[in-house]
């Protein structure tokens, strides 16, 4: 039977080798096809526009709806998995997003396509909060969980790359419904390979109690900024992500072009993560946010003027720069929070950020309707610029 406290901040630190694998293995696997499908959704906007002949504020919905059910329910997944345990939740909800993508598929108005990524959302929603602590119970603080938790990052942008990426090559030779159906079959087949992988319950107990190895460090201010540094840098990212599509086809990009562009841009972003992790622990979370926001935010204004070659040249520097701040902010959770509310610090968190995430493609969507694509992702540079002085005061707990 699954340990329904198996997971939660202040659980010990979890041991056996075996054990460990298994649930590292099943964690990336998971981050793998739950991110590649949450991004898949970028590739067929355009397609969808056409189909259903809808403005970029419906565009921006349509985002909206996958991105704010998995931000929304995220807390109460943490919650069910106490109760129904955690291995349930993460396959019921990867099985629950590739059904999602199923009806997607077989959707022949806007409503339908509406409700399916919304049911899409709902299932991904389990992902990020209960596979994260699974790595995290699994593995000793310090340096192996930190290590462990950059393969698991590492991994989600793996399936960022793949997915999208055969998807668009499945729109060249078949039509967007069979692709989308297929992503979907991979969806449940996931979540087969994750009810065998995944450990009913927690490994033999090694080492030291978690609480006693670490404590936190942050206060409410330096925590609050911590998460508007994050909800501004998601919804950067999500509203440029939404965009770029739109702006590669104006400078004369097809499907599998966009597919491309895409998979390049998560290439960099890739190992902008395992990159970035490395820089924040020589020079400071504070130093290399200003620097990955700030070469954020000029390569987006660069990705305006360039022409199509030049800015699918110029994607996977972009990639580096706008996923690699992810990775630095993630570790500052655990570092500011007590290890008694650290789970809860990190429902928090990634529901701040997939939020700003769901909310910055409908708002900007709007101005991108008012104003045209290229001043919405100018404005989305701007805005970006924010987590510079907020940085600074996450900076203060740091001792940075």
């Amino acid at each position: 039977m699954n340990d329904p406290k198996a997971g939660f901040a202040g659980a010990e630190t979890l041991g056996g080798g075996a054990s460990r694998r298994r649930a590292l293995l099943a964690a990336c696997g998971a981050h793998a096809v739950h991110d590649g499908l949450t991004d898949l959704v970028y590739v067929l906007l355009p397609v969808w526009q056409a189909q259903f002949a809808i403005g970029y504020a419906t565009v921006g919905l349509l985002r909206g709806a996958y991105s704010g059910a998995m931000a929304g329910f995220q807390l109460l997944a943490s919650r069910l998995a106490g109760r129904w345990g955690r291995k349930r939740m993460l396959v019921g909800g990867t099985a629950l997003a590739g059904a999602a993508y199923l009806l997607a598929g077989q959707a022949g108005g806007l409503a339908v396509l509406l409700l399916a990524l919304t049911l899409g959302g709902l299932g991904a929603s389990v992902q990020h909060p209960l596979a994260s602590s699974l790595v995290a119970d699994s593995h000793q603080a310090g340096d192996a969980s930190r290590q462990a938790l950059a393969q698991y990052n590492f991994a989600g942008d793996i399936g960022k790359t793949l997915i999208p990426a055969l998807t668009g090559l499945l729109l060249t030779v078949a039509g967007w419904r069979l692709g989308v159906s297929l992503m979907g079959l991979l969806g449940l087949a996931a979540a087969a390979c994750l009810w065998r992988l995944v450990p009913d319950g927690p490994p033999a107990v090694t080492g030291k109690p978690a609480a006693a190895r670490a404590t936190g460090r942050g206060t409410r201010g330096g925590l609050r900024a911590l998460l508007a540094t994050g909800a501004i840098d998601s919804a950067a990212r999500m509203g440029f992500l939404t965009f770029l599509p739109f702006l590669l086809r104006s400078k004369g990009a097809g499907a599998a072009g966009i597919g491309l562009a895409l998979s390049l841009l998560f290439v960099g972003g890739a190992f902008g993560k395992l990159f970035c992790g490395y820089l924040g622990a020589r020079i400071g979370m504070v130093r290399t946010v200003w620097l990955t926001e700030g070469a954020t935010a000029l390569l987006i204004a660069a990705s305006l003027a360039l022409p199509l070659v030049g800015a699918m040249a110029m994607l996977p520097l972009l990639g580096l720069a706008l996923n690699g701040t992810s990775s630095v902010l993630y570790g500052t959770v655990a570092e500011l929070a007590e290890p008694a509310g650290r789970d809860h610090a990190f429902a928090l968190f990634y529901t701040g950020t997939i939020g700003g995430g769901a909310l910055s493609p409908v708002l900007f969507g709007r101005l991108g309707d008012a104003a045209g694509v290229p001043t919405a992702m100018l404005a989305l540079a701007v805005f970006l610029l924010l987590t510079l002085p907020l940085s600074s005061r996450v900076g203060r707990d740091l001792g940075q």
